[in-house]
């Protein structure tokens, strides 16, 4: 097979590069909940790196602002329910910019590791492996920058209901998303190259297409059941609802009277399920406990909390003898929602907006994980279940079940709620544990190691589910090797581009 030296015209004109990579958004979105047609993701990322291919830097950030400001904007819309265009906007336009800045690595790639490495295999698997790391490289960069980052739109995280998930608890979500780009970056290498004339060449694709396919749970321990009961009050819990004092935990406390008298061995309440600090309240303290002794069970709740003059996002366990001193803090508050960052510029610029954040929430230190008679419980809360390092360090800690504490009340009517069940569902399957996702006002599920739903409680309405939960013990593959597969992914992919740049100049 002849070796043509690497094309550097782009394989499309930007008059269609452009529309191309408004298309790649919107089945990008759609690949996502709520429609979450997970195969939509792949002809989305191959026309995103067909619109990229060829281009020159100027070029390449046309094609991804317009590729990341529309899905993002697509994917985000929820945060426009309650506030208005502006904090979607600045969302969109943000992270839209963060990803397009990202993407003109991947045009490089494609300038640079052909001239260095000129080889027909080199073209083949190369080039689509440090593309797809710099992908996954895109991914941690958007996650973790600025103010903590916003890892809600993972490729590898669109795959919740799809059966390429179980690869997730043998190399992670990061692993997964490196192998749905490498498939599709080799099958356009394989179109570019018309490399379908030698057989070998399609042995890479055949044998990740089925890796992705059959690849089964990895496998866990059964360590016995716990009855847990979840309780969805939808009560007034959005930030403009009107509300009277005690309003949620009466909510709360009415969707659970039905399991009065039912076995239960930890009762959970979701965030935000309590109107004030119960630790400075005297009387909710007494309410809880009360609740706690008809049920016969600890009661896991949350509220903002106060310590030495700090705001806290907490859950706490509560027994009928009061707190027994577990508490877990939010790990991360999400900005401009539970803390303004640089609150004097933004208030200089959105004063009314800006206005609306009173309470300045604090990262927690403490371990996401509680003991419930020697069960140990991992916990995140609400916008907690995307960060790696949150889930990580809960099944480091022992967990053998996962609670999902959240509260949807502000995204209601849109598919945030949805976006984030998936997320859980995907943390199920990538730990090889049950999950309790529990919403104030829903969708509320429990959820298997293999990502089916137990039970459910549709969102909008009260109720609440009782289930033998079972628990596992053992960590995945994916548990132990994503950080590291996640790291080496995002160093490999920079380092093979600088190396193809450096010998492509001497070549």
């Amino acid at each position: 097979m002849p070796e043509p030296r690497a094309p550097q015209r782009p394989l499309l004109p930007l008059s269609l590069a452009l529309p191309a990579a408004a298309a790649a958004a919107l089945l990008m979105d759609l690949s996502y909940p709520d429609t979450a047609v997970w195969a939509l993701a792949f002809p989305a990322t191959a026309l995103l790196l067909v619109a990229l291919i060829g281009r020159r830097p100027g070029g390449a950030l046309a094609v991804g602002l317009v590729y990341g400001v529309i899905f993002f904007g697509l994917l985000v819309s929820f945060t426009s329910r309650y506030l208005g265009p502006l904090p979607w906007a600045a969302l969109s336009v943000l992270e839209g910019g963060l990803t397009a800045a990202a993407l003109i690595l991947i045009t490089l790639a494609y300038r640079w590791v052909p001239r260095a490495f000129p080889g027909v295999w080199a073209r083949l698997l190369l080039l689509p492996a440090v593309v797809a790391a710099l992908w996954v490289g895109r991914e941690v960069f958007v996650g973790s920058w600025p103010y903590g980052g916003f890892p809600w739109a993972r490729l590898g995280m669109s795959q919740a209901e799809s059966p390429l998930a179980p690869v997730t608890s043998w190399i992670g979500v990061s692993g997964l998303s490196f192998l749905m780009v490498f498939l599709v970056a080799v099958v356009i290498q394989v179109i570019r190259e018309r490399a379908w004339r030698r057989p070998t060449a399609m042995i890479a694709p055949v044998i990740v297409a089925v890796a992705l396919l059959v690849t089964p749970l990895f496998p866990t321990t059964v360590s016995g059941s716990m009855r847990i009961a979840a309780v969805q009050g939808n009560g007034p819990s959005g930030y403009f609802d009107e509300r009277q004092p005690y309003s949620l935990i009466d909510a709360q406390t009415d969707a659970t009277e039905p399991l009065y008298g039912e076995d239960v061995d930890l009762l959970v309440w979701p965030e935000g399920s309590l109107d004030f600090d119960p630790f400075q309240s005297d009387s909710l303290s007494r309410r809880m406990s009360a609740i706690a002794s008809r049920i016969g069970a600890p009661l896991l709740a949350n509220a903002a909390t106060e310590r030495d003059g700090l705001f806290y996002n907490t859950s706490m366990l509560w027994t009928q003898d009061g707190g027994d001193g577990q508490v877990h803090d939010k790990r991360h508050p999400v900005p401009f929602g539970e803390y303004v960052p640089d609150r004097a510029f933004f208030n200089a610029l959105a004063p009314d907006l800006i206005g609306l954040i009173q309470r300045e929430y604090t990262p927690g230190t403490n371990p996401p994980v509680i003991d419930v008679d020697g069960v140990k419980v991992g916990l995140a809360i609400c916008f907690d279940v995307i960060y790696d390092d949150v889930i990580s360090e809960g099944m480091a800690e022992g967990a053998e079940v996962l609670v999902f504490q959240t509260n949807n009340a502000d995204f209601r009517e849109t598919d945030e709620n949805l976006q984030q069940l998936a997320f859980a569902r995907m943390r199920a399957i990538e730990t090889g544990r049950s999950v309790v996702n529990i919403s104030t006002v829903g969708t509320s599920q429990i959820i298997r190691p293999d990502g089916s739903t137990v039970s459910s409680l549709d969102a909008g309405k009260a109720g609440a589910l009782l289930e033998d939960v079972e628990l596992r013990s053992g960590l995945t593959a994916g548990v132990i090797t994503g950080p590291w597969i996640q790291l080496v992914l995002l160093w490999g992919g920079l380092g093979a581009l600088a190396f193809g740049w450096l010998r492509a100049r001497r070549r």
